[in-house]
Parts: C-alpha cells; structure tokens; sequence
C-alpha cells in the first residue's frame, strides 16, 4: 500500500495539507495562466480579476479535494487495498466531520472570492460559479456523485478546462469591455480562440484524472465505484490518455497556423516529458509507479501552459 501515514505520526498542519492535497493546484493555475495570456494578447488583461479568478479556482480545487476524501471515505470507496496517496478521512488522520466542515468552508470561500468576479462579469459568472461549486460537491457526493458513474473525465475537462480557461479571459475582457453587472454577454468577452485554447489545459487536466482512475481501477471496480476506466477498462483508458495528450499539441499547431507567431508552439518543448509519462501510464498498473506519473502529469499540465500563455503573449 503506497503512501499510507499513521495516524498519530502526521501533525495536523501536515494533515489538512494532505488532504488538500497541494500537488493538484496546476489543474487549478494553469487555466489561469492560459485565460491571462491570451487576455494580453488580445489587450485585455485586467490584474484583479485574474488574482481573483486564481483564488476562486485554487478554493473550488481544493474544496472539491477535501468533498473526496470525505465522500470516498464514507461511501466505502477508499478501502486499505487502495494505492494512491493517504486519504486522511479513510485514514482516520482526520475526523470525518472536521473534513465535511473543511469542505463546506473552502466552497463558501471560493463563493465569497466570486462575488467580486459575479461584479465584474455579471449573471453569467454568477451561473458559472454557482454550477462549478455544485459540480465540486457532486463529484463524489450527491445522490448521483459524478466520479461513481463514469462522468468524472467529463466534469474535469468541462470545469477544470473549458470553463476555467474561457471565464479567466471573459472576467479579464468584461473588465475592460463592459459595464459592472452585466446581465447578458458583452461582446468580444466570448470568443473561439478563448475555447481552442482551453482544449489543452481540459486535456491534460483531464489526464491527470485518469491515470489516478487507472491506478484505481481494481479497487474502485470492487467499491461500485464505477469510474470511465472501470468502464473502459486499462486498453481503451490508456487511448484516452493518448487522445488527449494529442490534443494539447494538436491545439498549438492549430494556433500557428491560424495567424499566430512560432512562439505559441513553445508547449511542443514539452514533449519528450509527455513521452516519457504516457510510457509509464500505457505499461504500468502499480500505485509505485502511476503514483510519480500522476504528479508529472501535473507538472506536465503546468509547464505546457504557462508555455502556452507566454507562446501568446510573445507572438
């Protein structure tokens, strides 16, 4: 069983850190970076709504951790057997009540955080906020958790890609473009290339997923947890994650060939590190080596982003 912590061994500050779990925060950075470069390069960058929808992003990650730590636990889905990182509910690091209420917190946070956003983007940040907390929760909570139906790839690569890269540039152009309070969507806040260029941080985002839910899957198929690589099965996970990496290249090529300078294909330098991850995910099962792929997944996502942003920016 790999990275299981006593109980009594781990310090509360370590704890409530695990169950954060901080080497998640690129899924929730890397929209940012990519919604802000392409902001400035379209001459709409505004400072305070992108801090403020870095803080907001950063809560509803760390939120819709603390919701599946808890929820795993109690609906008897993180067992003993599982071999990802401690989970400090199952554990009993942390009582399962004090994580409910962690939760609870961190998403009234990231609401709190999108009030000032819901000022300068309007109804329809409003809308976004509100869906993307609710989806946080539903993950694995709720009387239909998402991750228990196979719908957890989908959720990831909507609100961790689509949404967060599409409304960091929206709440950046309202800013400059319309009037506080929007009610309806003001021109130029929403456009193609906004979503073309969400498409490789909602792959990779995506990616990290399932190799979590590939080294999973014995275990979460014996819970009734029926993640998309339940369904699927290791073959056709592994296309997924292909598919997807292929995806995040594909899209900066689409850039260059569309009117933007050689500099936006910066995140093709991140290849040989992808090569290397995909290796590891299309060959191995065990948590001892998907685990370090999960968070090179990570680093991967965050690299190829901030590549991506400043590819824009410098263009």
């Amino acid at each position: 069983m790999t990275g299981v912590a006593n109980a009594a061994d781990v310090s509360r500050t370590k704890a409530w850190l695990m169950a954060a779990r901080p080497q998640t925060l690129p899924a929730a950075a890397a929209p940012v970076l990519v919604g802000t470069g392409l902001a400035v390069r379209e001459g709409l960058f505004a400072p305070l709504p992108a801090l403020m929808a870095f803080v907001g992003a950063a809560l509803i990650q760390v939120g819709t951790n603390f919701a599946n730590d808890y929820y795993d636990a109690v609906k008897g889905a993180d067992t003993d057997d599982r071999e990802g990182f401690t989970r400090v509910t199952q554990s009993g690091i942390i009582a399962p009540e004090e994580v409910k209420r962690a939760t609870a917190i961190t998403f009234s946070l990231a609401i709190l955080t999108g009030t000032y956003l819901v000022y300068v983007g309007g109804l329809p940040i409003l809308v976004i906020g509100l869906l993307s907390v609710a989806s946080g929760v539903a993950y694995t909570g709720g009387p239909y958790p998402l991750g228990y139906y196979g719908l957890g790839d989908l959720f990831v690569f909507l609100f961790f890609g689509i949404v967060a890269v599409t409304g960091t540039f929206y709440v950046q152009a309202a800013q400059v473009l319309a009037d506080p309070l929007t009610v309806g969507v003001p021109a130029g806040t929403v456009s193609l290339t906004a979503f073309l260029a969400s498409l490789p941080v909602a792959g990779v985002s995506t990616n990290i997923l399932v190799v979590n839910n590939v080294r999973d899957r014995e275990t979460d198929a014996e819970a009734g947890k029926t993640t998309l690589a339940v369904l699927l099965g290791y073959r056709w996970s592994r296309v997924e994650f292909i598919a997807l990496l292929a995806l995040a290249y594909a899209v900066p090529v689409w850039f260059w060939l569309n009117d933007f300078g050689p500099t936006v294909l910066l995140p093709l330098l991140t290849l040989p590190y992808a090569a290397v991850v995909a290796r590891t995910v299309c060959t191995e099962r065990s948590g001892e080596a998907l685990n370090p792929a999960l968070e090179r997944t990570g680093k991967l996502l965050a690299a190829h982003s901030a590549l991506f942003a400043l590819g824009m920016v410098v263009t």
